[in-house]
């Protein structure tokens, strides 16, 4: 199977390297050619560390390295059976691309989506095999963490589901199969969590790192939820409340005034080195 993947940003560049390392043939694309070479570059810097760690052979770097490929256009997806975006979390920019890939791809080509709360039934919309469209939803740091979840349409089909489920057990993750509703079952119970959070920095209850203390030797969290927001991103976070209150129709879902002006701030975590904490060089740095 021949895979291509759309987005070089955070997540479509950790879920190609899943791909290649699993041994797809693996095609990298995004409107910006820079952020494929950004993406390479840093994919580069990773394998060599983990070589270095012994976490990983040099044999199965080079490996990883000769099935990950630079696609020049959309047009390269035309030999791929499995297409999947990882684009900026807006319906429309979704709906139009994947429009365009469907003059492109062969009917038997399946159409997944990385979205983390979006309507696959919308997205199919206008899509010549809606059967075909499924969700495909990794988690942050994609090559380690085991999670996908499956988004199952209105109209996606079984044979596309077994598909989808048959290679995650390939790429050695755990699939779970989800019925289309907002936010799906990680992000409609952990995004409310981290919206709380920031409520209660907003009205000075603790400080960012003793909420996240809290959480992490009260509840056995791995990660506070502010610095899980940092990781998400805070624009990404801001995102999935408005579409859990939106399709819900719940103000439980309101996204939280702090949240809308740090990412009005541009602060918005890791990504802009600034959010609930900052970040130099990889140090985190309290607020």
């Amino acid at each position: 199977m021949n895979v291509f993947v759309i987005g070089a940003g955070t997540m479509g560049s950790g879920i190609a390297q899943c791909f290649a390392g699993g041994g797809y043939a693996t095609y990298l694309y995004d409107l910006n050619p820079i952020a494929v070479e950004r993406s390479l570059a840093t994919m580069e810097k990773i394998l060599t560390r983990q070589v270095e760690k012994g976490r990983m052979s040099m044999e199965a770097k080079l490996a990883l390295q000769n099935n990950l490929h630079r696609a020049a256009a959309l047009e390269d997806a035309a030999h791929c059976e499995l297409i999947l975006e990882a684009v900026v979390e807006k319906m429309e920019v979704k709906r139009e691309l994947f429009h365009q890939l469907d003059l492109i791809c062969s009917p038997q080509t399946i159409f997944a989506s990385n979205t983390s709360s979006l309507s696959i039934t919308e997205m199919a919309a206008g899509v010549q095999c809606p059967q075909r469209v499924v969700g495909m939803h990794f988690f942050n740091p994609a090559p380690l963490m085991k999670l996908v979840e499956i988004v199952r349409g209105n109209q996606t089909s079984e044979a596309t589901i077994q598909s989808v489920r048959d290679l995650c057990g390939k790429l050695e993750k755990q699939a779970v199969l989800v019925e289309e509703a907002p936010g799906f079952v990680v992000n409609r119970i952990l995004i409310p969590m981290i919206n709380e959070a920031i409520g209660i920095l907003a009205e000075g209850i603790a400080s960012a790192a003793d909420i996240d203390t809290a959480m992490q030797l009260g509840a056995n969290h791995p990660m506070g939820p502010l610095a899980l927001a940092d990781l998400i991103g805070l624009d990404v976070v801001l995102d999935i409340m408005e579409v859990l209150q939106r399709e819900t129709g719940d103000d439980k879902y309101r996204p939280q005034p702090y949240l809308r002006k740090m990412v009005r701030a541009g602060k918005l975590g890791r990504k802009s080195r600034a959010g609930f904490f900052l970040y130099e060089q990889q140090e985190q740095g309290k607020r």
